[in-house]
C-alpha cells in the first residue's frame, strides 16, 4: 500500500480558489515518480469520480473532467512526493470531499479533504 495524505480543503465562497495537496511522506522517490496519480472527488449519495489525472515521470500528461476543464489544474512535485490540484473560479457544485489516490496500481483510499463552496 502507499500511505497518502489530502490536505488543503476548506470553506471558500463561491469564485474562489483553492489549492489541494496530497503527499505520500513513505514512498520513496523512485517509486513515486513511477505513479500515474489522480484527483477525485465524492459527495453523500454519489460515486466517487474522477477530476484529474496526471502521467507518471514529469507529468507531461494530464485529462480533466469536463466539469472541471479550464479551472482546475493537476501538476506533481516529484522531489517532495506531492502531487497538487490547483482549483480556481469554484461554484458550489464542486462541494465534495476529494481524494487523491495512485492510478497504476490497487491502493486504498485515505481520508479525502472536505471542500465546501458556498454560494
Amino acid at each position: 500500500q502507499v500511505p497518502l495524505v489530502e490536505s488543503g480543503g476548506g470553506l471558500v465562497q463561491a469564485g474562489g480558489s483553492l489549492r489541494l495537496s496530497c503527499k505520500a511522506p513513505r514512498t520513496i522517490f523512485s517509486e513515486f515518480i513511477s505513479f500515474d496519480m489522480g484527483w477525485y472527488r465524492q459527495v453523500p449519495g454519489k460515486q466517487r469520480e474522477l477530476v484529474a489525472s496526471i502521467s507518471s515521470g514529469r507529468g507531461t500528461s494530464t485529462t480533466y473532467a469536463d466539469s472541471v476543464e479550464g479551472r482546475f489544474t493537476i501538476s506533481r512535485d516529484n522531489s517532495r512526493k506531492t502531487l497538487y490540484l490547483q482549483m480556481k473560479l469554484l461554484t458550489p457544485e464542486d462541494t465534495a470531499l476529494y481524494f487523491c489516490n495512485v492510478q497504476n496500481r490497487a491502493n486504498a483510499w485515505a481520508q479525502g479533504t472536505q471542500v465546501t463552496v458556498s454560494a
